[in-house]
Parts: structure tokens; sequence; C-alpha cells
């Protein structure tokens, strides 16, 4: 772990951090020193991590796209220096002709609305110096990383961050984001299944023919978060293993 002294005491605000890349993510955090607060709507791995970190680490269990709930939680948070929009759902790669109205909904309410209401509701604790890191995808920049409706997502999710990275930019919060490709967590399980056939599969098409680890991704975020970062603003980092290099 690469040590970013300048990240110990940080308050950070994690979604979706019950899991996979955010759970890696609020290890990292942690690992440095920080303050982590994780949003979830499971809360399994949230409670181990509060048993081993008891004075950094709190979560709430929540339903980001309830806005009564999150308003709820919200109000009891005081102070934010690192937001990490990370929490996000797959469409299991459906086609057009096969997502339903409600899938489609679904998919865009939890991987964006869900970042917009998050983010707009923190900004005012947002001071100058502080950092937006969201997660996006390799969905968000080529086709073939999710279905219809993640990949339209995820485009949003960039875009989303672009923008937001002009808008805050003269306020002194920088904004920045992570297209991770193929990356073995709990979401892509499937891939896994039955000796792991579409995972050896996938694995073939990438570049440096494996899967990452979400703590491969993590510690992008680290990086982002910390000086290193302080001339990136509305920078898509692929965390992809030269996927869309081809």
């Amino acid at each position: 772990m690469v040590n970013y002294p300048e990240l110990k005491n940080k308050y950070v605000l994690l979604t979706g951090a019950n899991s996979g890349i955010g759970l890696a993510q609020a290890r990292e955090f942690l690992g440095q020193g920080a303050k982590v607060i994780g949003l979830d709507c499971n809360v399994d791995q949230m409670q181990q991590l509060k048993a081993i970190y008891t004075t950094n680490f709190g979560y709430y269990q929540v339903d980001l796209t309830d806005e009564k709930q999150l308003d709820t939680v919200i109000g009891k948070i005081s102070k934010v220096d690192i937001l990490l929009n990370t929490a996000g759902v797959l469409d299991d790669y459906q086609p057009i002709e096969t997502t339903s109205i409600n899938l489609w909904q679904k998919i865009l309410a939890t991987n964006v609305t869900t970042m917009f209401n998050v983010t707009k509701k923190i900004l005012p604790l947002l001071a100058e110096g502080s950092v937006i890191v969201n997660m996006a995808s390799i969905a968000g920049m080529v086709a073939g990383g999710g279905g219809i409706a993640y990949t339209t997502s995820k485009h949003a999710v960039i875009g989303f961050t672009k923008q937001l990275a002009l808008d805050l930019a003269e306020r002194g919060i920088r904004v920045n984001g992570i297209a991770p490709g193929c990356i073995d967590t709990p979401m892509n399980a499937k891939d896994f299944a039955n000796g792991g056939e579409m995972a050896k599969s996938v694995a073939k098409e990438v570049p440096i023919k494996r899967w990452a680890g979400a703590e491969e991704v993590a510690r992008v975020a680290t990086f982002l978060a910390s000086n290193g970062a302080s001339y990136l603003q509305g920078t898509i980092i692929p965390v992809d293993g030269g996927w869309i290099t081809k």
C-alpha cells in the first residue's frame, strides 16, 4: 500500500461500501487512517469492518434510491472531505429487446440518479480542497461492457463527472472518475460460476490476460484523493488491463 499521510483523519463518505470495489475502497482508506462512513442497503461486511475499525468506521443501512431514507442519513453527517460515489448495479448484459422499462429505470436510478442526489445533498459540506471520485466503467467509454441500460448509465456517469468537475473547479473541489474493466467482485459472480469458463473467456479478451482485484481499483481512488492528483480535474482513469486500447 502506498502511504498518503494527507489522508489521515480525512472524513470519507462512501456509497456501495458493503461489497466489491466499495468494500475495497473502505479498507484502503481506513488503512490510510481516514475516517470512513459507508452507505449500503446491505450491512454484513460493514459490520465486520466496524468490529476491526471501531473508531474510524461507521455505517448506515440505506436504500439510496429512497430519497427519504437518504435525507435521514445525510442529516446525521456533519463533515465530508472525500465523497466516493461507488454504488451501482449490473443489467446482466441485456440488449434492448429484453430490457423492460422497469429494469431500465432501476439501472438508471441506482447508477445515475443516486449519484446526483448524494452529491447534491453532500455538496454544502464540501469545502475547498475536497475531493469527489465517481465510479464509472469501461462501459461508459466503449460498448460491450454491459447491456443497453448499464452502458447508458455509465456513459451518463462520465458526463456527470466531467460537467461536475467543470462546475466545481473554481470552488477548489476536485472531481474525477474511475472506469474499471474486468474486476473480480460479487457483482460479477455469475462469470465465475460453473467452473469459471465465462471468466476465463473474458480474461482472454483482456490484453494483460487476467481480471483485476477490487483493491487494484481502490488504490486508484486513494491516489485520486491524494495530493498527488492535485492537478487532475474531470479525468476518467481506466483500470482495465488495456481493454479500451483494442
